[in-house]
């Protein structure tokens, strides 16, 4: 099989009925397959599959395993030369895969893309997790090219270029399916989050590309897991980040950027207080704890990674704080946020 789209869900029934149809309708190719892997549901998926969409294949899963040792088990066996993780909330449009399978076709270096991912609920609006492709800051904090800290830009067709990115979706992420076997999928320690993201570094490390492709398009409802916003949701994104930094950063960035996002975690922290978000600060606590506990395994991992790690530049990490541009220097839109060169970047890494 040439492409297998793969919907890792879990009691995700309502969205399955609302999704799904499109993703039935815009894929029938006889070289594509649609894949459901449930996630241990406790509600009607897995009947709702076999009845009403039979040409989709469905894999069950004894219990569930989080986003990131969901995906690593159910794509154990797939053998399809690309993979493409889609969640559960999306809705394609008419020819979304035929420009992301003819980008990869054309260079074997790319080692995942993604689509446009445009806003359900906003449609003219970019979404938050993914827009026209991701990027991170020198301090490791995510935004995107149409989405910057919680503000999200109309697309107007600024962003319908196909370019290089840092990170891409697991909202709609296409991977070389060796590539995705040879990296070892994802890290099943971060559950959910981030996960993605720490994937297309270590896959960026090896030498690979990841690349946005905006002719291909899809609306994305988000928050279908973990709402934005929940104290859960808040413990994975600051402890995960602390894991993505600490696995993947250049050995002469580590130290510095560590004890500076430790800083800023702690600054959020006393924000949550002040406004009376106390779940929020003890997530924040928890976050760090996990960190901290992890530290041997993930000083393992470091070293492993470290052993197999051909390149550390790369220009799409923003120099730049986001923190500072963004609440101090009040910069909202990705085209006015400067990149180094790849000439400016190769040279900083080399000071290291």
């Amino acid at each position: 099989m040439k492409l297998s789209i793969v919907i890792l869900n879990w009691n995700g029934s309502a969205h399955l009925k609302q999704f799904l149809p499109s993703v039935v309708t815009h894929s029938n190719f006889d070289w594509a397959e649609i894949v459901v892997a449930d996630n241990g549901s406790t509600d009607d998926s897995c009947a709702l599959i076999e009845h009403e969409f039979p040409t989709v294949k469905l894999i069950r899963l004894p219990k569930n395993y989080g986003f990131a040792d969901g995906y690593n088990l159910a794509l154990k066996e797939n053998k399809a030369d690309y993979l493409l993780l889609l969640n559960s909330d999306v809705e394609v449009t008419e020819n979304w895969l035929n420009p992301l399978v003819t980008l990869m076709d054309q260079d074997p270096k790319i080692g995942a893309c993604q689509p446009k991912i445009l806003s359900l609920k906003s449609p003219n609006h970019f979404e938050y997790a993914g827009a026209s492709g991701g990027f991170i800051d020198r301090l490791g904090y995510p935004f995107c090219r149409g989405r910057i800290i919680n503000y999200q830009e109309v697309d107007l067709g600024q962003y319908n270029d196909s370019t290089e990115i840092f990170w891409a979706s697991g909202a709609a992420i296409c991977i070389r399916g060796s590539l995705w076997h040879e990296a070892q999928g994802f890290d099943p320690n971060f559950w959910a989050h981030m996960e993605e993201i720490d994937f297309c570094w270590r896959i960026k490390n090896l030498g690979y590309k990841i690349k946005v492709e905006p002719a291909s398009k899809v609306y994305h409802l988000g928050g279908g897991s973990l709402a934005y916003g929940s104290t859960q949701k808040i413990y994975l994104n600051f402890r995960n980040n602390l894991f993505l930094l600490y696995k993947n950063l250049a050995p002469g960035k580590l130290l510095k950027t560590l004890i500076t996002r430790m800083i800023l975690d702690g600054l959020a922290a006393i924000q949550f207080l002040l406004t009376g978000q106390f779940r929020a600060v003890f997530s924040v606590l928890r976050a760090h704890a996990g960190f901290y506990k992890s530290l041997k395994r993930l000083k393992k991992q470091r070293k492993s990674l470290a052993e197999t790690c051909v390149k550390t530049n790369h220009p799409e990490i923003y120099r730049g704080s986001l923190i500072y541009d963004f609440y101090i220097a009040r910069k909202r839109i990705f085209s006015v946020l400067k990149f180094h060169s790849s000439k400016a970047a190769k040279t900083e890494n080399n000071n290291d």
